[in-house]
């Protein structure tokens, strides 16, 4: 089932799951506030272990506000 609403202009509506249209919006609008940090957005660090540190500390300072 699709996640993305229909545009307006389209000629067959076709429905969509209005739960997981909200899940999936609440995890961009997450993405989008951790790409506020260049680093993080940039991908300094290639490996995982490198990169855990800044993302938590980002993910952390975007909880609190």
């Amino acid at each position: 089932m699709p996640v993305i609403p229909n545009t307006p202009t389209r000629k067959q509506h076709h429905p969509f799951d209005r739960s997981a249209h909200r899940k999936r919006t609440l995890i961009e609008r997450a993405f989008c506030r951790l790409k506020d940090f260049r680093r993080i957005a940039t991908r300094y660090d290639r490996r995982a272990y490198v990169s855990l540190s800044p993302l938590s500390l980002a993910a952390t300072v975007t909880c609190w506000l």
